[in-house]
């Protein structure tokens, strides 16, 4: 199962605001917890002091943990590759290497006695992963999660985010990457706050957006909240998605045949393998209300992209049809505009792939 993530920074947090945080994100199904040692000054005494306290409540209330590290981190701290005794101390699951070692090492943290994962850092389009496998890691204790980038514009594009992504994918690894909440006045774990996320395009986006985004990819499994705080709206929000598939926000056309409304948000929608280059189409409609009668009614001369559609009885044996377009076009006078997506997330429906599954709900 796809789980959602938050980020805490106990140096930058008071305790009372971590663990209000923690009920929060509990309670609305969060499951992962990320927090990074890389800004830390303070010596491994108390390091360890204010971590195990937060952790171990954390832990109570079911949450898997990974403490993001670098081979600088283990030096300041006296860890050594082949003792990962500290991380079990705190109360972490495992470690996150946002700089690694040479592979051998990696390799040999697999095994370690605790039974902690090692995660690798995946926003870097080498062969690290390649190298650590040809060492024979243990592969059931190997997780990849991306990086995020607080300066504006710094963040990864979507072709090299793909081709980081297949590097740990093809070994069948389970990866995470990390959004930004639009809570003003949020912070991570350095001074610059222009939002934290991981794809560039989702620095300005609703929270709920880029989740649905990483959800429509389908190459990440696990998506974490970067910056502190996001607001309670933003997160019951997310927690109310679906995780399996991308359900669209609409805009419903006004007075609408409960017949169509029906179709829309109440049946289970796929696009059709033969895609084309128009319009997403989800045909098992036209099959279930066959016989129907499908008037026309509000078959607007411009199809715009974002428009969802179903085809009248004019059609013949396509009425009942429902499509997206994905492109502006002209009507035939035979189809009818009966809702639209929310204008910010349109642009997820190029990343709709060939029998893959979506629906609807009415938007805010």
């Amino acid at each position: 199962m796809r789980k959602l993530g938050i980020s805490v920074y106990p140096e930058k947090s008071k305790y009372e605001d971590i663990i209000k945080y923690i009920d929060k994100a509990h309670s609305c199904g969060f499951s992962r917890i990320f927090t990074c040692l890389l800004s830390v000054s303070e010596d491994k005494e108390a390091i360890k002091s204010k971590l195990t306290s937060i952790n171990e409540y954390a832990k109570s209330k079911g949450f898997f943990i990974i403490v993001d590290v670098s081979p600088r981190v283990f030096e300041a701290l006296n860890i050594s590759y082949k003792d990962l005794s500290f991380f079990k101390e705190i109360g972490a699951d495992g470690l996150r290497l946002d700089q690694g070692f040479t592979g051998l090492e990696e390799s040999m943290m697999t095994y370690n006695e605790f039974d902690l994962k090692i995660e690798i850092n995946m926003s870097m389009d080498t062969n690290t992963i390649d190298t650590i496998m040809d060492y024979r890691p243990n592969k059931y204790n190997i997780l990849g999660c991306h990086n995020f980038y607080p300066h504006d514009y710094s963040a990864l594009q979507m072709d090299f985010f793909t081709r980081c992504t297949d590097r740990f994918t093809k070994y069948g690894i389970r990866v995470a990457a990390f959004v930004t909440t639009q809570n003003k006045d949020t912070f991570g774990p350095w001074p610059v706050t222009d939002g934290l996320p991981t794809l560039e395009i989702h620095r300005r986006l609703p929270l709920a957006t880029q989740v649905k985004h990483l959800i429509a990819l389908e190459c990440i499994d696990d998506i974490i909240i970067s910056n502190c705080y996001p607001s309670d709206e933003e997160m019951e929000i997310v927690s109310s998605m679906r995780l399996d598939m991308v359900t669209f926000d609409v805009i419903l056309t006004d007075n609408l045949p409960d017949i169509e409304k029906k179709i829309i948000l109440e049946e289970r929608h796929f696009n059709r393998g033969d895609v084309n280059g128009y319009f997403i189409r989800s045909t098992q409609s036209r099959v279930k209300f066959k016989g129907n009668h499908f008037a026309i009614f509000n078959a607007v001369e411009d199809i715009k992209k974002g428009d969802i559609l179903i085809d009248s009885s004019e059609y013949g044996h396509y009425a009942g049809e429902l499509q997206i377009a994905t492109k502006d076009m002209k009507n035939s006078g035979k189809t009818n505009v009966v809702g639209r997506i929310k204008e910010d997330e349109i642009f997820i429906l190029d990343y709709i792939k060939p029998w893959q599954k979506f629906n609807f709900k009415i938007g805010a």
